[in-house]
């Protein structure tokens, strides 16, 4: 070893970071940006529904307390608006499932051009929702709409029906838009739950002398039973929010016929300009949908989904 090596100063190697800063400084722009987009808003919204907030009284904004939930609670538009979204919701979620479940069946049969089919089945789902809604506009029109042109030259019908503009029917009208559009979403769930079957357990019970009824009943049902609570879980509390379809259809009419709590919210907030009562109906809103969550996540650990 030469003086000059000794001479040279030792290089101090540098302490590697523990792994939790390593995590937090990865984690950290993510969290960043969900308290800026999501809690900042809600402490925000929170804040807002405890106050008298309208834009037509500007600079005014007296602390009211709860009183913007005492007045909601004990209004009869709010709990119309609640009792069309529980339609709304129950309707289309037992349709989407139940058609969903048959087509997840079919698809799940051994057939020539197989990923054709679930190709066409996924496409509903693939359209965005504004392009989903616009397209069914045009499909009720009572004047000009495909719809009506079908029907009347099957003789269904003798004269062009308003669908969007009557109150029997326009609520129907959304329900269908919105099953066409979200069943293959909840068949491709259904599906993959089917994939997950043991096929010898099929087998067996044909050699025991099952039938096809029998196997859907005892063995397929059974086993599908934690997705298929999957799925109620996520549609429903998506059909209990929902705006973006009816908005673009009926905009919520006619008559307040399709006015679900969602755009009862929207009308409060951003056409009344009454800030604080549309604050409230959305936590209110959320309140709704928390129980619903809860309720099925109780089913979910019965099931041991």
């Amino acid at each position: 070893m030469t003086a000059g090596t000794l001479d040279r100063p030792r290089q101090r190697r540098s302490k590697p970071w523990p792994e939790t800063w390593v995590a937090a400084a990865f984690v950290a722009p993510a969290a960043l940006v969900i308290l800026l987009v999501v809690v900042v808003p809600l402490v925000r919204a929170a804040w807002m529904s405890l106050f008298d907030i309208e834009l037509t009284s500007p600079g005014v904004e007296p602390f009211v307390g709860l009183r913007n939930y005492v007045t909601q609670l004990t209004s009869a538009d709010f709990w119309d608006s609640v009792s069309k979204a529980l339609f709304f919701t129950g309707v289309t979620t037992a349709l989407e499932l139940s058609l969903g479940l048959g087509l997840a069946m079919l698809m799940d049969q051994p057939m020539r051009f197989r990923w054709l089919l679930r190709s066409i089945v996924i496409l509903p789902w693939a359209l965005p929702t504004i392009v989903n809604a616009l397209m069914w506009r045009w499909i009720d029109n009572g004047t000009y709409g495909s719809l009506n042109a079908l029907l009347a030259q099957t003789g269904v019908i003798h004269d062009y029906v308003p669908w969007l503009s009557q109150d029997s029917t326009a609520m129907w009208m959304v329900v269908l838009a919105d099953v066409w559009k979200m069943t293959p979403f909840c068949a491709i769930l259904i599906l993959a739950g089917l994939q997950g079957i043991d096929r010898e357990l099929f087998e067996a019970a044909r050699v025991d002398g099952a039938g096809s009824r029998q196997i859907f009943r005892r063995i397929i049902v059974p086993l599908l039973t934690p997705i298929i609570l999957v799925v109620l879980v996520l549609r429903t509390m998506e059909a209990f929010k929902v705006f973006d379809i009816i908005w673009i259809m009926t905009g919520g009419g006619p008559a307040n016929a399709t006015q679900t709590v969602a755009i009862y919210a929207y009308r409060t907030a951003y056409q009344s300009y009454d800030f604080g009562q549309g604050a409230a109906l959305g936590y209110l809103i959320a309140i709704f949908i928390m129980l619903l969550a809860a309720v099925y996540l109780k089913l979910l650990r019965r099931t041991g989904a």
